[in-house]
């Protein structure tokens, strides 16, 4: 009941590189969601289920794409530019936290995912961002693993309470509508 697709997004802090994050990485995930949207017909994908997940640099741009996304053009040449980049849904993991996010209403609802283990930009930074965005009236859910850091993700090897949270967020879509019971 879930499609996912891999984004390879311009790399603005590689060695040599000239790149930016708000500049290019930003508008690669942005073309991504509405390239995703404007072939849900033939890809079998509700377009009004097309969320973001990054993990740690990732989860920064998920979170920057989440904020800083762009209302479709019906009237631009470009089919996919007719589409939104607004994200249904974020799920940022263990994500850098950018700085300046413009937070509204609007503001897809979040999963929010560290190690207390972790840097304390991203584990206590998480933890503000969450308090933010309840401020802004955006639902969200804070999870946060004591004695875990950074770069776990979605290992056979993980133990413990971090080891459920696939499971965690798949039921956090659900509550939300985003993937259907029985998914």
């Amino acid at each position: 009941g879930i499609a996912a697709f891999v984004l390879k997004y311009r790399l603005a802090h590689a060695p040599g590189s000239t790149y930016t994050v708000e500049g290019d990485s930003l508008a690669d995930v942005g073309r991504a969601i509405r390239l995703v949207r404007s072939r849900a017909s033939e890809w079998h994908i509700d377009p009004a289920r097309v969320g973001v997940m990054g993990f740690s640099a990732g989860g920064q741009l998920a979170a920057l794409a989440a904020t800083r996304y762009e209302e479709g053009g019906p009237s631009a040449s470009d089919p996919v530019q007719q589409q939104s980049s607004r994200p249904d849904f974020q799920a940022l993991i263990y994500p850098g936290i950018p700085q300046d996010l413009r937070l509204t209403q609007a503001t897809p609802p979040a999963f929010l995912l560290a190690g207390a283990d972790d840097k304390p930009a991203i584990s206590q930074g998480l933890a503000m961002l969450y308090v933010e965005l309840r401020k802004a009236g955006v639902p969200a859910d804070l999870h946060l693993y004591d004695g875990v850091g950074h770069g776990f993700g979605m290992r056979s090897s993980n133990s413990g309470p971090v080891a459920a949270w696939p499971a965690d967020f798949l039921e956090w879509l659900r509550e939300r509508g985003i993937v259907k019971a029985g998914a």
